[in-house]
């Protein structure tokens, strides 16, 4: 497969070429489902870092995507998706390996990146500015322009389709693009190189680097020649980058962490409720910016509702991800102890474990299934993000604390409602502290819904054409027509 993998080491993308990291280091990347050492890839450097952004910006200056007709820059991006396509299956196992989610979501997630280069694809000639009316004296107008190079920084628990997120709508609005990889599973977003390679994009015009974040993330986010910085991750590190981004003034587009709560009222299909509660908060282990990590249910139905998500935590399958069971390990044992932890704190808060709640005895960084009852609002599980299999219940009486509890943390990421009654979801909707709410269907919407957050969740918008315009930057022009 092209340079990508030479001697067992997965390598960097940079300026079209696969190189080894600086002075030959590696990152040693483990199978989360074991254990055990996976592979190696090339850890880049100081020295691969300006190689990158010497190359970025030689390829903008050039107009290597800029200049190109816009409807050809469409079509390039349509043969990235057929090349994503086209090595997925082995993209997929290798991904399912390093980062211990399932078979099947490792390969919907090379899938969604493909989505998304078709998506942004096709609106690559349509950014359109405006005329605006000044009087018969004045030709007033808007253009879009693209930003120059953009950072980008990808987390570990989405790479491929997140760093495809903002890649797509990136490229599609003319930038040179440099990815930081996640230095726990960088191999399956390495490999997205390869269909850059094989669609032709130019040289230069998008590099992906593996590399320590504190190391080399640090010195991209603080470089003058990075003008817009993408970030999706924790908080305490987006607001590093953000103060390391104060100095330049350089552009920050922030998705950050969230404590996401499903308000499910007295009429709810709790059928419906559970099925959301497994994708929700179990899906990828929990480790979900979005997940469900909060359930607050109205005290009518609110023992039920324990005693169903028990159930559905218990009878969940367990394994190694190429098995595709309905639960897979975290990323690592660090993650795997952080969990554990926050979760033991819940019983010195007074909240009732009613399934799961410490890890898995087993090979590999299992956490079990966990449902917390009679959750304080204030405790420390129910206000820090957890980011792993464990969603906090407790019970409501009436709307207004419900939408109360729901937006009493720092975050803001999405929300969730679950009822029969369409006057009251729209109601509680327009009032939830988020960025996105789901109705009677955790996840609902798809890559054309805009997605982000408010508070410590972040700023700024992904997917949809909303996002597209936090990839250029507005211009107007104003010819005076006098005499």
């Amino acid at each position: 497969m092209s340079g990508f993998i030479a001697d067992g080491l997965a390598r960097n993308f940079i300026a079209g070429a696969w190189v080894e990291g600086d002075g030959g280091d590696v990152i040693a990347v483990e199978d989360p489902g074991t254990g055990q050492h996976m592979a190696d890839a090339a850890q880049a450097g100081e020295a691969s870092v300006a190689k990158a952004l010497e190359a970025a910006r030689a390829s903008f200056d050039r107009g290597d995507l800029a200049d190109m007709q816009p409807s050809d820059r469409g079509r390039l991006m349509l043969r990235v998706a057929v090349e994503i396509r086209n090595l997925a299956d082995e993209g997929a196992n290798l991904l399912c390996r390093e980062s211990g989610k399932t078979l099947e979501a490792a390969h919907d997630e090379f899938e969604e990146a493909a989505q998304y280069f078709e998506y942004y694809g096709g609106v690559a000639d349509k950014i359109e500015g405006k005329s605006i009316p000044l009087g018969p004296d004045y030709a007033d107008y808007t253009v879009f322009e693209p930003f120059g190079v953009s950072a980008q920084i990808v987390p570990w628990n989405f790479p491929v389709s997140i760093a495809a997120r903002s890649l797509a709508p990136s490229m599609a609005a003319g930038n040179s693009t440099i990815i930081k990889s996640p230095e726990l599973d960088p191999i399956g977003l390495a490999m997205l190189g390869t269909a850059l390679e094989r669609a032709d994009v130019p040289a230069g015009a998008v590099s992906i680097l593996n590399g320590i974040g504190a190391d080399i993330g640090a010195k991209l986010v603080a470089s003058s020649e990075i003008d817009q910085i993408v970030f999706t991750g924790s908080v305490p590190t987006g607001q590093a980058i953000l103060r390391a981004a104060a100095d330049p003034v350089t552009p920050s587009l922030m998705e950050l962490g969230g404590k996401s709560a499903a308000v499910v009222f007295e009429d709810a299909d709790l059928d419906t409720f559970i099925a959301s509660l497994q994708s929700g908060i179990f899906y990828n282990a929990g480790q979900v910016c979005s997940a469900m990590a909060r359930v607050l249910v109205h005290r009518s139905i609110y023992d039920e509702a324990v005693e169903r998500a028990a159930a559905l935590a218990n009878g969940l399958s367990v394994g190694h991800g190429l098995e595709n069971p309905d639960h897979t390990p975290v990323i690592s044992a660090l993650q795997l102890s952080r969990i554990e932890e926050l979760t033991s704190t819940a019983r010195q808060s007074g909240a009732r474990i009613a399934a799961g709640g410490t890890r898995l005895e087993r090979q590999g960084y299992f956490m079990a299934p966990t449902i917390l009852a009679d959750v304080d609002p204030a405790s420390r599980v129910a206000q820090e993000e957890i980011f792993g299999p464990v969603t906090c219940m407790t019970p409501f009486d009436t709307e207004a604390e419900a939408i109360a509890l729901a937006n009493g943390t720092e975050f803001g990421l999405v929300a969730g409602i679950f009822t029969r009654d369409l006057a009251r979801s729209h109601r509680v909707a327009c009032k939830l502290r988020a960025g996105q709410v789901f109705v009677n269907e955790w996840f609902a919407g798809g890559i054309a819904t805009p997605f982000g957050g408010v508070g410590k969740s972040g700023f700024g918008r992904e997917k949809g054409l909303e996002a597209l315009y936090n990839y250029v930057r507005t211009k107007n022009i104003a010819i005076s027509l006098k005499g």
